[in-house]
């Protein structure tokens, strides 16, 4: 066994004696009940014990600087901790309680901030204490995001925000938010935007949830109204925070492929298609066509993981997000959307449930997860844009959008 592989082994071994001691056996496989589109909401008695214990050693974001936070581990020994964590039916919640701090906002202040944004910012995250939201889409700037409007004007000491925001997941329970602003209305119309990071614990921030046909929605419009950010809180350098809010999109690409593994995964979907619709003398599914469709989206699936684990390992070293993401973020929503529509099937009438005694809170959610599921192909930049980033950057294909 090589040196490399011996250490990992004896990380493994570490990172499960420690797991051993420290995570509440009462939480094991019970990941929903804390992973829930509600991660704003207070943790009580031992979630909020193992939430402590998870930030103390710097394991909610395995990956960052201790300095900051993080656990300091390399990628290979995060993964060998994902595996841990899954085998001891752990998981963690840290991410989804930082709202978009841990996949989007912190890994950008890692690469532009400044040693006082980084020590002012990261921590909290990485406890899982603050919670952050984005501001990008508007009204009229949408897949085209540079036609924003939103405007920042320099106040001496501060800045002044004014203008609107949509689709501003988490808004309504967010502490703060990283916006892109327009700082010079004069320049192109890529040029002239920033990167501004402010409290949204202010009186010129207001926001109104959006509510979804899927019954639940982290969806905000937010408006502003001579809001305020400190000077300090410019990320990147002024009238360059395009190039900031790219290479924010390309972590947000990165977190929707699978690689945000927190734990806590639904159960087979061939299990409960034997329990749905049965199973032959042979133990086969008794439906021999839905036996086919579901092993072709298993393969399917594999794929993806395997694919995902290699790029991940070609990556090693290499703190760049690839274009690479593009085509991930592309599988991962073909997959993830496929299982809905396999899950309903599967459900018969029963995946035709909403509400009332007569459906468990499983086809419930089941039902739910698939109508939230639609906006993958949306959201994180829609399909279109992906295949245009991969004809682009991946196939060397002329640009044929606007440049920039």
């Amino acid at each position: 066994m090589s040196t490399a592989n011996q250490d990992l082994e004896a990380f493994r071994a570490e990172a499960r004696a420690w797991l051993e001691e420290n995570f509440p056996k009462s939480l094991a496989g019970r990941a929903s009940e804390y992973m829930a589109m509600e991660g704003g909401k207070e943790l009580t008695g031992e979630a909020r014990t193992w939430v402590e214990r998870l930030a103390e050693r710097g394991w909610g974001t395995p990956t960052w600087p201790s300095e900051y936070g993080g656990g300091g581990l390399s990628a290979s020994q995060a993964a060998v901790l994902q595996e841990e964590m899954r085998s001891a039916g752990a998981f963690n919640p840290i991410p989804l309680r930082a709202g978009m701090g841990v996949t989007m906002v912190g890994p950008t202040i890692l690469e532009y901030g400044t040693e006082e944004q980084k020590q002012k910012h990261l921590p909290p995250i990485a406890r899982g204490e603050v919670r952050w939201c984005l501001g990008y889409s508007e009204p009229n700037a949408g897949s085209d995001l540079a036609s924003l409007s939103t405007r920042a004007e320099d106040a001496g000491d501060h800045w002044v925000i004014n203008g609107q925001k949509v689709w501003t997941s988490g808004a309504d329970i967010s502490d703060w938010c990283g916006a892109l602003v327009r700082t010079d209305p004069k320049a192109g119309k890529r040029d002239g935007i920033s990167f501004l990071m402010f409290t949204m614990h202010q009186e010129g921030v207001e926001t109104r949830p959006i509510r979804l046909i899927s019954g639940a929605s982290p969806f905000c419009e937010t408006f502003f109204n001579n809001a305020r950010a400190d000077k300090t809180d410019l990320l990147g350098p002024l009238n360059d925070g395009w190039t900031v809010g790219k290479r924010l999109l390309q972590h947000e690409r990165a977190s929707q492929t699978g690689a945000m593994d927190t734990g806590g995964r639904p159960a087979p979907l061939q299990e409960l298609a034997k329990r749905y619709v049965g199973t032959d003398e042979s133990g086969q599914l008794a439906d021999s066509d839905l036996r086919s469709r579901l092993a072709t989206h298993l393969m399917e699936s594999k794929a993806h993981s395997l694919t995902l684990s290699r790029v991940a390992a070609e990556a090693r070293g290499n703190p760049n997000v690839s274009a690479a993401a593009s085509i991930l973020k592309n599988t991962a929503t073909n997959v993830a959307q496929t299982r809905a529509e396999l899950t309903l099937e599967v459900m018969g009438h029963q995946g035709l449930a909403w509400e009332g005694d007569g459906f468990t809170e499983e086809e419930v959610n089941a039902v739910q997860s698939w109508l939230f599921g639609k906006a993958m192909s949306i959201y994180g930049g829609s399909f279109e844009i992906q295949y245009n980033i991969i004809a682009k950057n991946i196939l060397g294909l002329p640009e044929t959008t606007q440049k920039g």
